[in-house]
């Protein structure tokens, strides 16, 4: 029997995380199962970064998941679940998370029947200590004996958070596309380009910047802001297109010409005239004029998210709603990229890789300059939403 020593960036303060080290036992290895994860894609990757923690809490590797490919309110037809690795790279995300998480398959269990099930508290009495507790429980030894512990009951996007934002961070660095969904994304930032080298300007070097604007304007978002803000007492979290064109127009950073790519449900929009109304030298461009309708029908909900996610990720600017998972997302990601460059903050800084929230008001009646807090102790905040959104980190 061979045992691999693994160091980990910092230690539990239980189980059997000792002296800053974790050691998985590869012929004996332990299991941990999950619920099948459900949602809009950044909701089910934050359920299964949390999924991914809370193994690595118990000493275990996390069953591989199934992911859903639509969301419940439609697609009522696809909503068979997708396996994790029709997604996400399974052989890569190991490779990137050695040492700190690690995903199975359900062919590495040695004893199928040797599982015990246990059921996640839920409630309101069913406190944040409370659910510390019962993981602690699941790390002993009572529990040790069984190859694979099964949790039944809600989606671990509901389970309680135990864990910063930067060990999420490290989860979300792990999840690279499948080639097949990551070269289509490359297509759209491709055609995006394309447009944007036909309307530059005089100079053959220069080349035309997108900006991705995730505009939550749809009628089913609508409805969900507008119930956030009465029962919040707050007024920022819904955005109209006119308050985006607007602030989007006094971003001092952009000079014409600028390429919009606007990350939108189409379908779902109550009028037609999206790619209206923005300020002269901005050239909006949504799926279908860039005749790329097709890539996007051809893939359930949860591809096209993830599709858009990336055009989003890659553009040389992002504007979002920092009320949406989606958009609070992508700008940590965005931050980390920043931060790898050396950069701390971009408060009046040119720095590569911006991303601002429009439903914030900033300088010069422009969005809020917008990186995320990585000491912040929960992912509250990105899970659900703030209103209060900085340029710097910490």
């Amino acid at each position: 029997m061979v045992n691999r020593t693994l160091l980990l960036p910092s230690p539990f303060p239980f189980g059997r995380f000792k002296n800053n080290e974790f050691e998985w036992n590869h012929v004996r290895m332990k299991f941990l199962e999950v619920p099948q994860i459900v949602w809009g894609l950044n909701n089910q990757k934050i359920a299964f970064a949390r999924a991914c923690l809370t193994a690595r809490m118990l000493n275990r590797s996390l069953l591989m998941p199934s992911l859903s490919a639509s969301l419940f309110y439609k697609e009522i037809d696809q909503l068979e679940p997708i396996s994790f690795d029709k997604v996400f790279n399974f052989e890569r995300f190991n490779s990137l998370c050695d040492g700190f998480v690690r995903v199975s398959r359900y062919s590495d269990v040695g004893n199928r029947s040797n599982v015990i099930e246990v059921q996640k508290g839920s409630g309101r009495r069913w406190t944040l200590e409370r659910d510390l507790d019962q993981l602690k429980e699941f790390s002993k030894r009572d529990y040790d004996a069984y190859e694979t512990i099964r949790v039944v009951g809600k989606n671990p996007f509901l389970w309680h958070d135990h864990w910063p934002v930067s060990d999420y961070a490290k989860v979300f660095e792990c999840l690279v596309l499948v080639d097949e969904i990551s070269k289509e994304a490359n297509e759209v930032v491709s055609k995006i380009r394309e447009f944007g080298s036909e309307v530059k300007n005089g100079s053959s070097s220069y080349q035309t910047p997108y900006v991705a604007i995730h505009m939550r304007i749809e009628k089913d978002w609508m409805i969900h802001c507008k119930n956030r803000e009465r029962r919040s007492n707050l007024t920022n979290i819904c955005s109209s297109k006119e308050e985006i064109t607007t602030r989007v127009a006094n971003i001092p950073a952009l000079k014409p010409p600028t390429t919009l790519y606007l990350a939108v449900a189409n379908e779902l929009l109550e009028d037609d005239s999206i790619l209206n109304g923005w300020k002269e030298g901005m050239h909006p461009v949504d799926k279908k004029r860039l005749g790329l309708t097709e890539i996007y029908k051809n893939h359930s909900y949860l591809i096209q998210a993830a599709i858009d996610y990336e055009v989003c990720l890659n553009a040389d600017v992002f504007v979002g709603n920092s009320y949406s998972t989606f958009s609070s997302l992508l700008v940590l990601e965005r931050t980390q990229k920043i931060i790898k460059t050396g950069i701390s903050h971009a408060c009046g800084n040119n720095v590569r890789w911006p991303s601002y929230a429009y439903n914030i008001e900033g300088e010069s009646g422009g969005p809020q300059l917008w990186m995320t807090n990585l000491s912040d102790s929960s992912l509250q905040a990105i899970s659900y939403g703030s209103n209060s959104v900085s340029c710097r980190i910490v």
